[in-house]
Parts: C-alpha cells; structure tokens; sequence
C-alpha cells in the first residue's frame, strides 16, 4: 500500500512540475505575453531548475532545449524512482531505455496539452468569445502554432472554423504513434503513466 501511495505522490508532483516546465517550453515557442501573470508564475517556478541548466544548454532558433533536457531529466527521474518503489531496491536498467522511456512521455505530455488547450479554446470561443483573461490568452497563444498552419490551408466556410477538428485528428493520430512507440520501447506498466 506504502509504495503505490508513494508512486501515486511522485507521479502527480512530477507530472505537475513538467507540465510548468512544458508550458514555459510552448510559451517562449509560440512567443507568448511574457507579462501574463500565468507567464510570471511559469517563470518563477522553473528559474531555479532552469537557470543552471541554461548555462550548459543554450536556446537555439526560439527553441528552450534547457526547458525539454529539464522536462525529460524529472520524467527519467520519476520513472527510476518508481522503478525503485516498484521493486523495493535498485532497478537495473538500461539508462538509455530510461532516457527514451522519459523523451516518449514528454512528447506524450506536450501532444496532450496542445490536445486541451485547443479543446479549452474551442470552448471559449462558444461562450466567451474576445474575453480578455489572461488564462484565456494565453492558451490561445499557445494553440497558434499548431492552428495557424492548418487555417493557412483550411480556408473559413462562412465564419465556421474546422481547423480546429483537424488538428484533433492530427494530434490523435501522433497520440496513437507515441502510444506504440511506448509498447515498442518496453515501457508495459509505465506506458500509462
């Protein structure tokens, strides 16, 4: 009972820091409103982790590599941990497999906040269309860079947008792939977390 008590604590502390780390990640890659509150809060939180790091990993074309090692470091660090709950001592396991294990979940966790972030603008679209909260702003920045090219090819039928159904089918679809992608690297219990 101790350890999956456990487990379940480091997966849900780990998975929320990643996801502040991602959201900085997708923040400064869609070039979001730095001054958004949720922006400072993103900051705040992974500076401490970040700063470090950013010495020995620079950014690169507006792209935070420091930001994806940080995220792919905790989750590799969460899976070993819960390795090591799960068979009461060290694991021994290939640390490559570990690495790949964290790369597939990352890709995994930044597919699935695009996912709701398209659904929460689509949302809000229906029942608060042009508000001004910074949360609301935010997440449609965040949502440009994977909608924009797909309403550069959809033309707007009469002011209806689908675009946003099409990237549901492209993010379902690269959803599937890392699913497989996990079963393939021997991921087993681990592949649903």
């Amino acid at each position: 009972m101790l350890p999956d008590i456990l487990i379940t604590i480091l997966l849900i502390a780990s998975t929320f820091y990643m996801t502040i780390v991602l959201l900085r990640f997708l923040l400064q890659l869609a070039k979001a409103d730095f001054y958004n509150p949720i922006s400072q809060f993103a900051v705040k939180a992974t500076n401490p982790l970040l700063r470090p790091l950013r010495r020995i990993i620079p950014g690169w074309g507006g792209i935070d590599g420091a930001a994806l090692v940080l995220a792919v470091l905790i989750q590799a660090l969460a899976f070993f941990l819960i390795l090591i709950a799960m068979s009461g001592g060290i694991p021994s396991i290939n640390p490559l497999t570990l690495l790949v294990w964290a790369v597939l979940n990352v890709l995994d966790l930044i597919v699935k906040i695009y996912f709701w972030s398209v659904i929460a603008v689509v949302v809000v679209s229906w029942i608060a269309p042009g508000s001004n909260h910074p949360a609301i702003q935010l997440v449609a920045q965040i949502t440009e860079p994977v909608m924009r090219p797909v309403r550069n090819v959809m033309p707007s039928l009469g002011g209806l947008d689908l675009s946003p159904i099409v990237v549901f089918l492209i993010l379902n679809v690269v959803s599937v792939v890392i699913d497989h992608m996990k079963i393939g690297a021997g991921m087993g219990a681990l592949a649903g977390m």
